[in-house]
């Protein structure tokens, strides 16, 4: 079978209005995408940025796949969360973005958008926090049921991802 091995890091975001941020996210495959070793979903440190805008977390991933195809590429799916003096969460954004299918190290930015829900729910979310959030997690990077929803942008992650591919020659793939 051929391999993935993607090793990096989430290196933070910028562009939120919020501080005070921390970052969840996960790996999606197709079924034919096998985990090897590495962790598929994970949590950053909340980080408050002290000068400039940029929230640092330098949170690594370590993922090694295996597979028999290419359908179903890996991507990643992130989710941006601040949280406020008292320890509440609320939503910041959400993201995704395609793992890259050529080795080497890959600068990534991945725009966030967060739903924009009612007035009285953006009233809401000013004075008491929350606010809307996706039902179903695969919403974000499912283009028919996405674009109906009211949003706005939010900020950007940046990552830095490095990625070997090992026995894709075998399989008729040229990298």
């Amino acid at each position: 079978m051929a391999e993935v091995h993607v090793i990096g890091q989430i290196r933070g975001a910028t562009g939120f209005s919020e501080s005070s941020l921390f970052c969840k996210w996960g790996v999606h495959t197709g079924a034919a995408w096998k985990l090897l070793s590495g962790v598929r979903e994970g949590q950053t440190q909340v980080d408050t940025p002290q000068i400039g805008d940029m929230a640092y977390w330098s949170h690594p991933i370590d993922l090694h796949f295996a597979t028999k195809g290419l359908q179903g590429w890996p991507r990643l799916h992130l989710q941006v969360w601040s949280q406020d003096s008292f320890g509440r969460c609320q939503l910041a954004g959400y993201g995704f973005c395609h793992v890259p299918s050529s080795p080497g190290t890959h600068q990534l930015d991945c725009p966030t958008w967060r739903p924009l829900g009612s007035w009285r729910e953006q009233l809401a979310r000013a004075f008491v926090g929350g606010g809307p959030q996706l039902l179903h997690g695969d919403t974000v990077y499912s283009g028919a049921d996405r674009y109906r929803l009211h949003t706005v942008a939010g900020g950007t992650v940046h990552l830095e991802l490095g990625l070997l591919l090992r026995h894709f020659d075998r399989y008729g793939v040229e990298c």
